[in-house]
């Protein structure tokens, strides 16, 4: 089979008004960018009232689960069998593209396109992302060097620098040094773009001033008598704004089938609350019957961020969830080696399944309707795949074959009758956790339920914070949990569905713009590194312009 970027590049894609077309919107109401991709006017409502189905998956492995195909195959199969769709997704960043991940925007014939422009600079949303944050780091450095009329304690600023980069070496540094016209020195340090309070805001606010309310109750450090200082008690709130004036208007481009797709903001899943913007989803509510959208790695971490936090913000509800498996990771989860996944092995593959169980489990456990989509690869074998199905059938769970990448929307038939099936069903949507909970009482559920932990244990640090954002006003927000993608443990090497241990909180911030806490648990940082073998190495362009190496 072709690469995804050879793929892509031989797609022949419609004109972007054609697209928004089909979602019954004028030529004269897009922003293009270009001849395939457009911005929409935060205006722009359709009259539909669209089934919302969010796609999740098993606990990651290098072996890969294809939620991102999936996602986009299902779009691409509910257009197949008649029905009108669309698809949300997240804006790639540039750091996992360069990275260990390359190119973000589907695979096979399961894509969205221009492939290129979605992997790299797009319409340039995460670059003012990164502008209107360090724009305000910039201020603060600049009343402490006129004055400090705040009394702002340089030891408690907290809010750092970003770049859309993999970059470990600034993790930690130190700025003003040189003289006094240099600054006053001060350690601070770098995180990655999409884990910029100002990302997770921007998929969060519902319109331009809810945006600027949420920008200005940004903690950015404290007083030497322990007050939190503001974004708003410092200024530029404004500008900070006029930098999102386009960002915060979603990104319409195409799937390889034609089918709209709105890809608009980025946090990860991990670090951040991993879901595409509330105006994204809530504008395509409105112009489409079928909406299917992907929330960040597992169930226990972007899925569950949108139904305790993206829900409770927006009113959004599933009416279905689709939780996506390969035999390849269950295999790993089962016990497999990666470079034995390849080889049938029906023995590690049922003690793997016990981690596909927990992640239905969590998402039945919000009262949606859940349905699985086997991701097929060449080395499944028929003893395998009968095996994952028949296991979830004696359960009483949907489950369909997905082959969208290699087949693309034929290939997801089964997956999208069934979600069409499923999308009829009464459900009572229930969140895991009552925000007026105190924070301990928030995280011992997430561990006990969604993670499968005994108990919690809290570090010293972790504790005195604890106190501290009770005491402030902030034990109502919804917690937003960083924790390693690659168990629901929180130690990376333990597969399946870990039993018997503690989950370990090591560390709590605040975004009071966003609207919730964040507890870092285990090793999680908010800074990635570079693997030994950068994506970046492998790529390059022609004279031509023609891409390779992104996948």
């Amino acid at each position: 089979m072709k690469t995804d970027i050879e793929i892509a590049q031989e797609a022949k894609l419609s004109p972007v008004e054609e697209i928004a077309a089909k979602l019954g919107l004028e030529e004269s109401s897009l922003e293009k960018y270009g001849p395939y991709k457009a911005k929409l006017p935060l205006e722009t409502k359709g009259i539909k009232k669209g089934k919302l189905i969010l796609v999740t998956a098993i606990t990651p492995t290098p072996a890969g689960e294809g939620k991102t195909c999936t996602s986009i195959g299902l779009t691409q199969a509910l257009g197949v069998i008649g029905k009108q769709s669309m698809v949300c997704l997240r804006e790639p960043a540039l750091g996992p593209t360069f990275g260990i991940k390359g190119g973000a925007a589907g695979g096979g014939y399961s894509q969205v396109v221009p492939m290129e422009d979605i992997n790299l600079h797009f319409t340039g949303d995460i670059h003012a992302i990164t502008a209107a944050h360090n724009l305000l780091a910039a201020l603060i450095d600049n009343h402490l060097y006129f004055g400090n009329k705040l009394g702002l304690d340089p030891s408690e600023v907290t809010w750092p620098l970003v770049m859309d980069m993999n970059y470990r070496q600034l993790r930690n540094t130190v700025v003003g040094l040189g003289g006094k016209v240099d600054g006053r020195p001060r350690q601070t340090g770098f995180d990655i773009t999409v884990a910029s309070e100002v990302m997770a805001i921007l998929c969060l606010a519902k319109d331009v001033e809810d945006l600027k309310v949420r920008l200005s109750k940004m903690i950015i450090g404290y007083t030497y008598s322990g007050t939190p200082v503001t974004a708003g008690d410092i200024g530029g709130v404004g500008a900070m704004a006029i930098l999102l004036k386009d960002a915060i208007k979603p990104n319409l481009v195409q799937t390889l089938e034609g089918q709209p797709a709105f890809i608009h903001g980025g946090p990860f899943a991990n670090i951040a609350h991993g879901n595409n913007s509330i105006i994204a989803t809530k504008m395509a509510l409105t112009l489409s019957d079928y909406v299917v959208t992907e929330s960040g790695f597992g169930s226990d971490l972007g899925a569950e961020k949108f139904m305790d936090i993206v829900a409770g913000y927006s009113g959004l509800r599933p009416n279905v969830v689709v939780v996506v498996a390969t035999a390849r990771a269950l295999k790993m989860h089962g016990g497999v080696a990666r470079d034995k996944v390849n080889e049938e092995n029906v023995v590690a593959l049922k003690e793997g399944l016990a981690n596909l169980d927990k992640h239905v489990e969590n998402m039945q456990g919000y009262g949606i309707p859940v349905v699985v989509a086997v991701n097929r690869f060449p080395s499944d074998t028929e003893a395998e795949l009968a095996l994952i199905r028949k296991h979830c059938e004696s359960q009483g769970i949907p489950v369909a074959l997905s082959e969208v990448v290699a087949k693309g929307g034929a290939g997801g038939v089964e997956l999208a009758e069934l979600v069409v099936e499923a999308a009829e069903h009464s459900s009572e949507f229930k969140p895991l956790y009552d925000w007026n909970l105190s924070i301990k009482e928030k995280m011992e559920i997430i561990a006990i339920r969604i993670y499968g932990a005994d108990k919690v244990s809290y570090s010293k640090k972790a504790e005195e914070q604890i106190a501290r954002y009770t005491k402030l006003g902030y034990g109502n927000l919804p917690l937003c949990v960083a924790k390693t993608q690659s168990s629901l443990s929180d130690d990376p090497n333990k597969k399946g569905a870990p039993k018997g241990w503690a989950l370990e909180v090591r560390e709590v911030c605040i975004s009071a713009g966003a609207g919730f806490l964040v507890p870092l648990t285990g090793t999680m940082m908010t800074m990635p590194g570079l693997p030994e073998i950068p994506a970046a190495l492998n790529m390059d362009i022609d004279r031509d312009g023609i891409i390779t190496g992104l996948f």
